[in-house]
């Protein structure tokens, strides 16, 4: 076993200089995280990692709706439409490149939509694969480099403390009394995650913007800003509610507004269930908004961590990692809103069993 390891990393010329050149890489990234090292040459302390819970306006004068993931949203929807065009004017007899790609993407999740829902396949795909290929676009802008990364500094009012005279106590400090920090940093404090700010985790990010300003990136994954995943749930519910009309007409409405039964008893009951599957569909958008945010958002504070601790090698795992999670939670919003499209369209009524 020795002997195998030590032929793949010193067995030719090239291995050796490759095992030369990661070690050196190595041994520079832990030297860089001794203060002492960085003192001596001269080079900053690395900044904890800055982490936005939404989007932030990228111009500070400008429009505060233009944000970073606004911005990255428009990239997305541009890529995906010259990738529609390309794909179309592109396509031959006999496939090759491309059109290969993409007909083995379009042809598993039409048999997806398929398994799901029947002979309504048709009808829901181009809704569920919109969905699909928006969101595993969005979930994989984020691993980009650049992304988050690049940006500009906002200019930030300064505060000067303020000196109390003689006899006067001194002004309470955030945290203290009655005022709090709403910008504050992720933070686990008892198996539980917190907003705080602690002094020492603090002090570097404070010094780069009192120097800077406040450092905002030029891009962010949208998947990453609860507004964009909480937009795409509200609209997907919308059309679960189209899709029941449309299948069943105004009877559709009758799950939520059921007073139908042989007896004050049973009519409760059947009012009762009405008003669970009212809040049903509410708690839907909650959860497809929040399933997909809370993933997404996961993985930058990971990766941002452990780009922080060590950025050289540590980091790679938790991109693939990252890579396979955006492409499942794309496909469990997908398959969810199949399953939601096709659920709307089953009548709930005993009257209503031909359909």
């Amino acid at each position: 076993m020795g002997k195998k390891l030590v032929d793949a990393l010193w067995g030719t010329t090239t291995r050796k200089i490759w095992t030369i050149f990661v070690g050196v890489l190595l041994v520079l990234g832990l030297l860089l995280k001794i203060p002492f090292v960085t003192d001596l040459l001269g080079i900053s302390p690395v900044p904890p990692p800055h982490v936005a819970l939404s989007g932030e306006p990228i111009f500070s004068d400008g429009p505060s709706w233009l944000t970073n993931s606004v911005l990255t949203t428009i990239i997305v929807d541009i890529i995906l439409l010259l990738l529609a065009i390309v794909t179309r004017f592109s396509l031959k007899e006999v496939p090759s490149g491309l059109q290969n790609v993409m007909e083995a993407v379009i042809e598993a999740l039409y048999g997806l939509a398929e398994s799901v829902a029947g002979k309504n396949a048709s009808k829901f795909f181009p809704w569920v694969a919109t969905i699909f290929l928006f969101v595993i676009v969005s979930n994989w802008s984020g691993l980009i480099p650049g992304v988050g990364s690049i940006g500009f500094y906002h200019e930030t009012e300064k505060h000067e403390e303020a000196v109390p005279a003689e006899g006067e106590e001194a002004p309470a400090t955030e945290g203290e009394g009655h005022g709090y920090r709403l910008d504050n940093q992720l933070a686990m404090a008892g198996g539980s995650i917190i907003l705080a700010a602690p002094e020492e985790a603090q002090t570097a990010v404070m010094a780069a913007e009192s120097e800077h300003g406040k450092f905002v990136p030029l891009f962010r994954a949208p998947s990453a800003d609860l507004n964009v995943t909480f937009a795409l749930a509200i609209a997907t519910m919308v059309m679960v509610q189209i899709w029941g009309v449309r299948f069943l007409g105004g009877s559709y409405f009758r799950k939520f507004f059921n007073l139908s039964g042989p007896n004050g008893f049973m009519k409760g009951i059947n009012g009762f269930v009405g008003i669970l599957e009212l809040i049903s569909e509410f708690a839907r958008i909650i959860a497809f908004g929040f399933r997909l945010f809370g993933n997404i958002f996961a993985g930058e504070i990971v990766l941002a961590t452990m780009a922080f601790l060590f950025a050289f090698l540590l980091p790679i795992p938790f991109y693939a990692l990252e890579v396979f999670v955006g492409f499942v939670q794309a496909l469990v919003f997908m398959m969810l809103a199949l399953v939601f499209f096709q659920m709307s369209t089953i009548s709930h009524g005993s009257h209503d069993e031909h359909h």
